[in-house]
Order: structure tokens, then C-alpha cells, then sequence
């Protein structure tokens, strides 16, 4: 299975349109070689290196109950249940790091089942729905410095 992006490939830096103060808008995400088994999709963005400055792993966007089929995510869109961010919102929220250049993860899960969780969902709640469900899973990543 496989995640990547039209806009950026894995490892360059994300067009800051996507982060925050500016548009703030999720990226478009292409998936391919989910496999067969797969019930539902789900996508996680987070960035690891908020560990240092936040003492957590910062959480920007979670997405469950994405149609198994399901072989791209336009820009700004949802087509699943999106959860609750560390902005205390739902939905995308876009990177602006205080601290130098953070490295955002882009994860896509596939699962044999779809979740039963309701919209705004913390990340800890989605990662226990998802326990024991993940077929596959692949990643995605960019580099974002401070937006000013």
C-alpha cells in the first residue's frame, strides 16, 4: 500500500499554503495497493519532533472511515470521520512549528473493519478502535519551519 501526494513527494517540504496562519488546507493525498481485505481507511497526520517543545507527539489531523476504495483525498476534502486535533478542533489543522523544522508524518492505515466512533474522537480513542484491525499501513512525510 502506498501514500503519496501530487504536490510534494516524500521527505520535501509541504507547500505552506498547507499550513497554518495561511490556508490551512488538508493536502491532496493519492492512495494506492490497498488491499483486498480492507474495510475502511484511515489517515493520521502528526508531527513527532512537537515531542521536544509540547512533550507530546502533536496531533494535526485524524480521519477514519474512509471508503476502502478510496484512491485519492482532494485538498480540503474529508471523506471520512474526522477526530479531534491538539487544537482542540476538529478536522485539518495545518503545521506552524515554534521551534525550527519539524517533520510531519502522513499515515494511512487500512483495516478489516470500519470503526465505530463518533465524530471528534480524541487520537487516543481512534488508536484503541483501531487495536487488532490494521492490515496495512504506509506513510508520508514533510518538512515544515516556522510560518510567519
Amino acid at each position: 500500500m502506498r501514500i503519496t501526494s501530487p504536490e510534494f513527494e516524500d521527505g520535501e517540504k509541504l507547500p505552506e499554503k498547507h499550513g497554518y496562519p495561511r490556508e490551512n488546507t488538508s493536502p491532496e493525498l493519492e492512495i494506492e495497493g490497498v488491499p483486498e481485505k480492507a474495510e475502511s481507511l484511515v489517515v493520521i497526520a502528526d508531527d513527532p519532533d512537537a515531542v521536544e517543545p509540547a512533550g507530546k507527539i502533536w496531533v494535526h489531523w485524524t480521519m477514519w472511515n474512509i471508503p476502502a476504495d478510496a484512491d485519492r483525498i482532494a485538498e480540503d476534502e474529508a471523506p471520512g470521520i474526522e477526530g479531534t486535533t491538539d487544537f482542540r478542533k476538529t478536522g485539518y489543522n495545518g503545521p506552524n512549528p515554534p521551534d525550527g523544522e519539524h517533520t510531519y508524518y502522513f499515515r494511512l492505515y487500512a483495516l478489516d473493519t470500519e470503526l465505530d466512533l463518533e465524530e471528534g474522537a480524541s487520537r487516543e480513542e481512534l488508536d484503541e478502535a483501531m487495536e487488532g484491525h490494521i492490515i496495512e499501513e504506509a506513510e508520508l512525510t514533510a518538512r515544515c519551519g516556522r510560518l510567519s
